[in-house]
């Protein structure tokens, strides 16, 4: 069973080497959905409570939330794009979402209502 929340941060970002505007620093109002994979429920009938899937991922998301991205230490030296954000989001939580019934199964980040990534872990 896939048990899922949404979220959303604002942030700016550019792409650095990138041939054309996106090079320059811009924002974007990111939409992330964040799924978890339940292979049995608890005696509460849940896979996973949304109150703690919220909770771990409003820790990440805070991280990102109102930044310039490119000056957070995870996009350094690569570029934040939706990619690395998603894989970004994905192994921060990986651990904190890993119990004997439920596991990470994937994070979507969306740029726009019709443009974004679904990163499954490596």
């Amino acid at each position: 069973m896939d048990i899922f929340i949404k979220t959303h941060f604002s942030g700016g970002h550019h792409l650095r080497e990138y041939p054309g505007n996106c090079e320059h620093p811009h924002g974007h109002n990111w939409k992330v959905q964040v799924t978890v994979r339940a292979t049995k429920l608890d005696h509460l009938g849940m896979g996973i409570d949304f109150k703690t899937l919220k909770k771990q991922v409003n820790t990440v998301i805070d991280e990102l939330d109102h930044r310039d991205l490119n000056e957070h230490p995870a996009f350094k030296d690569i570029n934040p794009s939706s990619e690395h954000i998603s894989i970004y989001i994905f192994n921060s939580l990986q651990e904190a979402l890993h119990t004997d019934r439920y596991s990470l199964y994937a994070v979507e980040v969306r740029e726009t209502d019709t443009s974004g990534v679904i990163y499954y872990g490596a």
